[in-house]
């Protein structure tokens, strides 16, 4: 009977598990007695191991225990948060509080290989700003006894001060693991962006050289971050550098033609038969330079951009025109909306952060939020590598800068992106004009922002943006990381096996009394490897309260009773299995011990062709 029955899985994946798992598909004579032979799969690979001890690489204390937290599985979900959401119940935007390391754990299921693209500006260790409080705990144990002591105390924990010692090593712990996850969410054609100064860039680039790979570097951009001179400086340091990763380079660079910046559709003055046109230099300064072709045409001598034979088509077509001692090209629009412009990596015109600080001020009514990013210059990553319906992650979402870039670009350009925002519950300072106005964390600062903007929008000139037949999305779903809803699944992986067994005794119901439905469910939902969008609903079968999914055609994809307390009858599960839910999820303790009915079920459901799940 176990084999027609699905058991949801407590936790995260597992990837050193699947590592494994995968090597021994590839090479099955490399395992011996269920584990790897490192040995031997040097031997196999022969010429394409590296045999010497030295390395060429990044290394810094703790960066195997970190690479042991990227691959720790997490019982951790995220719980509904109805109250401090926006349109819950049609939009695709997400917006979670919580530990980036967990939450990105918790993406993985559903969301990996599915992101676009990512933009982060982590923490710039300069000294003074927060550092995630991992510690090399349990991951969500360490993020829990975190909150509380901000609950009480209602004040930042740690910072990273060169004081304390390896001021360096504890950056990097905090951004390796999350980056190497990041890494699994984004899609082969995806890229992710990463805002830094100078006190890590170096640091940075190694080590995103070593979990994307050097072949996947696509460019650092310098961003022209400032406009003032700091004179306590000997030099001013007046811009930030952002890295550019592809998940996968080949994918990126055979795709290049739809990458760059809007051409420019202007000066388009002059019209013909096939349509605007405006006059380019073929010849001479503007046109052509010392090593292009030399010869005569049209009484002009010089250097042209074209071969003779070329040139000679080009005028044979209409296209070529002599204007005094000068030949020019007639340069079509129909064409120039086809071709995009290359960019370069210095960006001195995507707006400064002291303009941003203006316009968010500007909008919330006061400076809640130092040194927010540019909209404009998120915007123009998603210009150039984005589509319509990508789907964006930010996992150091600070003010909500991405999230308001993505809903402008969507009204500006017909859009359906979607984004996923990702901010720890960091207190504002006590004495900020933040918490004055009663923002007592940077999540409301940035929710308020994302509604705010979202306001703005809507009511903006321009009039409603319109994407097709709906209104530009401007909602967001808010869920909070926490621990998982089931006593069962609550115990570290670490635990003694006598402490797990009284663990167990001492369980007598699967699930918290103070979880409800819907958090049970999207935790199931999340573990089973559904999105944080699903279309979830309630329904009443035979005097029982069911919650639900339904696909795109409005049809049952999923049904789950959650009621642990009251057992349902043979016939009301009859009439559930009559509604055709592609899956049936119950849990465990809904049979109270009845077996029979449990066997009943699992027939009844494999007469009808309905996946099984049990938690």
């Amino acid at each position: 009977m176990n084999d027609d029955i699905n058991h949801i899985p407590s936790n995260t994946p597992d990837f050193q598990t699947e590592l494994a798992e995968k090597l021994a598909e590839l090479a099955p004579e490399a395992i011996a007695d269920g584990k790897i032979d490192v040995e031997k799969l040097r031997e196999l690979l022969d010429g394409d191991a590296d045999e010497s001890n030295e390395r060429f690489g990044l290394f810094w204390p703790g960066k195997k225990r970190a690479l042991r937290a990227a691959q720790q599985p997490t019982t951790a979900t995220l719980k509904p948060d109805l109250e401090n959401s926006k349109d819950w119940d049609t939009t695709k935007n997400v917006f979670i509080e919580g530990d980036n390391l967990e939450v990105l754990k918790v993406l993985q299921k559903h969301y990996h290989g599915k992101i676009k693209m990512i933009y982060i500006d982590p923490p710039y260790n300069t000294g003074k700003d927060f550092v995630y409080p991992d510690n090399f705990k349990e991951g969500l144990d360490s993020y829990l006894e975190w909150t509380k002591q901000l609950n009480e105390a209602g004040q930042k924990i740690s910072t990273n001060s060169e004081s304390e010692g390896r001021y360096h090593s504890n950056w990097l712990n905090m951004m390796f693991p999350r980056l190497r996850l990041a890494r699994n969410l984004l899609a082969d054609d995806g890229v992710i962006f990463v805002s830094i100064d100078d006190n890590e860039s170096g640091n940075l680039r190694r080590l995103l050289d070593e979990i994307f790979g050097e072949s996947n570097f696509v460019a650092a951009i310098n961003h022209k971050s400032r406009g003032s001179v700091s004179n306590d400086k000997i030099i001013s340091p007046n811009h930030n550098v952002i890295y550019v990763y592809a998940r996968r380079f080949d994918v990126i660079y055979a795709g290049r033609k739809s990458i760059g910046l809007d051409p420019d559709l202007s000066g388009f003055n002059g019209l013909d038969e096939r349509g605007a046109y405006k006059l380019v230099p073929v010849d001479g300064p503007g046109g052509a330079r010392k090593g292009n072709p030399y010869y005569e045409f049209l009484g002009v001598e010089g250097y042209f951009r074209y071969s003779l034979e070329t040139m000679q088509g080009l005028y044979d077509a209409g296209e070529i025109i002599r204007r005094g001692s000068t030949l020019q090209r007639k340069y079509y629009l129909n064409k120039a909306k086809q071709n995009r412009k290359t960019d370069t990596t210095w960006w001195d015109d995507a707006g400064y952060t002291s303009s941003a600080t203006s316009a968010l001020k500007a909008l919330m009514g006061g400076p809640y939020f130092d040194s927010p990013k540019p909209v404009s210059l998120i915007e123009r990553m998603l210009k150039q590598f984005t589509n319509k319906d990508s789907l964006v992650l930010d996992f150091f979402a600070g003010s909500g800068s991405t999230g308001h870039a993505v809903m402008r670009q969507n009204c500006e350009d017909g859009g359906n992106r979607r984004v996923i925002l990702v901010q720890l519950p960091e207190p504002t300072p006590e004495t900020s004009e933040a918490r004055k106005a009663g923002f007592l964390t940077i999540p409301q600062v940035a929710r308020r922002r994302l509604e705010l903007a979202g306001e703005q929008l809507l009511s903006s000139a321009t009039g409603d943006c319109a994407v097709g037949d709906n209104l530009l999305d401007v909602g967001f779903r808010s869920y909070r990381l926490s621990d998982t809803n089931f006593s069962k699944w609550q115990v570290s992986s670490d635990t003694p096996a006598n402490e797990l067994e009284q663990h167990l005794l001492e369980l007598r119901e699967s699930a918290n009394d103070n979880a409800t439905p819907a958090d049970l469910f999207v935790e199931l939902l999340l573990k089973q490897g559904y999105s944080l969008t699903e279309d979830i609903g309630d329904v009443s079968i035979e005097g029982l309260d069911l919650k639900t999914v339904l696909d795109a055609d409005g049809d049952v994809a999923v049904l789950a009773y959650l009621d642990e307390h009251t057992k349902p009858t043979i016939d009301q599960l009859r009439e559930i299995a009559d509604s055709k839910p592609v899956r049936f999820v119950i849990l465990e303790d809904c049979f109270q011990g009845d077996d029979e009915l449990k066997t009943n079920l699992v027939q009844i459901c494999k007469n009808n062709g309905i996946e099984l799940w049990t938690a």
